[in-house]
């Protein structure tokens, strides 16, 4: 059975789906709706003015979270609408932190448009926490879950620090305070890892440091219409899957200020008869992750250009 999974923030590029754009029309199609839904030239800020001069500038506009995650989403819907018929119905979905709603859209339980404004107003509620509460995040590697929550516990003191994304067996981002993620991730070096380091982004995600978020994201998600998906999708917090709209529009909220449990539903879709995980966006960071959580023999396909398209 496939299973297709959709990236989420740090996979975007300068030149993201620029290809896409000007050689698939149905690709085109959707992302220049996606610049009339939101009022704004997301595809501009996709790929970027071409001049060399404004790299710096083009890159940091493009990773400014308000415009990282409708980017992203709008990325997927393209591939998903250049994909022919015959190669786009998953047995199974899941989508990294942002990438759960690209997940949805592709299974039916939201719609394009909605989809792309509450990813927006996400990505706004974030920046906005991020503001108002400065964190940080650091990837730890080479150590075990459960040593890593244990020095999580010991670091955060009077402050917080906790595990964000548990991405793949001896790869976990670690999210809080700054001070509290500088003292873990010291403790890590002193521990064993093999590597721990910040990671360059200005908000603590996926931790109680995005707190602010939570009632304007559980506001617009209470109006969005969320229907039954097409197939189960396995849930960032819980790792498990649903078809329940109420379980999905609660679990979006959590997921903000919750751990990104990413291998652990990796390994629940191959349990459940996942065969081949194909990745849907920007990149192929979900397919390595697979291959480090399931095994080197795990069959992936990652579908993000033109080029890729070729391989169906």
């Amino acid at each position: 059975m496939n299973a297709f999974v959709f990236p989420g923030q740090g996979s975007q590029f300068v030149g993201m789906a620029k290809d896409l754009y000007d050689e698939n029309d149905a690709a085109r199609s959707v992302l220049e709706r996606a610049n009339t839904v939101l009022d704004m030239d997301l595809t501009g800020i996709m790929f970027g003015s071409g001049d060399e001069a404004r790299a710096d500038e083009d890159k940091h506009r493009l990773t400014q979270t308000e415009n990282t995650q409708p980017a992203l989403f709008a990325h997927s819907m393209a591939v998903m609408s250049a994909l022919p018929s015959s190669a786009s119905t998953p047995a199974m979905v899941a989508g990294h932190s942002l990438g759960e709603y690209s997940a949805l859209a592709a299974a039916g339980a939201i719609s394009f448009e909605e989809g792309l404004r509450i990813v927006r107003l996400r990505g706004e509620l974030m920046a906005k926490a991020g503001d108002i509460r400065p964190g940080a995040m650091a990837a730890i590697l080479g150590m075990e879950d459960a040593d890593v929550e244990a020095l999580c516990s010991e670091a955060s003191g009077d402050q917080i620090v906790q595990p964000a994304n548990f991405n793949s067996p001896g790869q976990i981002v670690i999210s809080g305070d700054v001070e509290a993620v500088d003292r873990a991730v010291e403790l890590a070096q002193d521990r064993g890892a093999r590597r721990a380091l910040k990671l360059p982004v200005s908000g603590a995600f996926h931790s109680p440091l995005m707190d602010f978020a939570r009632e304007g994201l559980a506001e617009g998600l209470a109006a969005l219409d969320v229907r039954k998906p097409s197939c189960p999708v396995y849930l960032n917090v819980t790792a498990a899957p649903s078809t329940d709209p109420a379980e999905i529009r609660q679990r979006l909220v959590e997921q903000l200020t919750a751990p990104v449990r990413w291998a652990q539903g990796l390994a629940a879709m191959q349990r459940d008869g996942a065969s081949k995980f194909v990745e849907i966006g920007a990149g192929k960071v979900l397919s390595g992750l697979v291959k480090r959580s399931l095994g080197r023999d795990v069959e992936t396909m990652a579908f993000s250009s033109v080029a890729d398209l070729s391989q169906v």
